[in-house]
């Protein structure tokens, strides 16, 4: 990724109704959510959502797949991989330890559930 991309990616999240539509579409994965609900659950008109989603979608945050005549949209998690890789890159001028404890914090979110057999 490109300081462009970035800064794209960061002014895109650096709107209130924005910033909580893409954390409900991460908490939504990987099944994503139609425009009209995203307009619903987050109170805001649906012309409004659909700019705000079109300017997630042009800084590379989320997607769209029309099913039937729903839009659904997801969060795009490598859009998200790769700005968070950016903003890390080079993390505490390569002093691993530094960084080990926001590496602790974000892997309990992220971890695959193990399965008992």
């Amino acid at each position: 990724m490109d300081s462009n991309t970035a800064i794209a990616a960061l002014a895109a999240l650096a709107q209130s109704t924005r910033l909580e539509t893409f954390r409900l579409l991460v908490r939504h994965e990987p099944d994503g959510i139609p425009a009209g609900e995203l307009a619903r659950l987050l109170d805001v008109p649906q012309n409004t959502m659909s700019a705000h989603l079109a300017t997630l979608s042009r800084a590379g945050l989320v997607s769209s797949d029309r099913q039937s005549r729903s839009i659904i949209y997801r969060a795009d998690l490598q859009g998200l991989r790769n700005l968070t890789l950016f903003l890390l890159k080079d993390c505490c001028g390569g002093s691993a330890e530094l960084c080990a404890p926001l590496i602790a914090e974000l892997t309990p979110c992220c971890a695959p559930e193990v399965k008992l057999s």
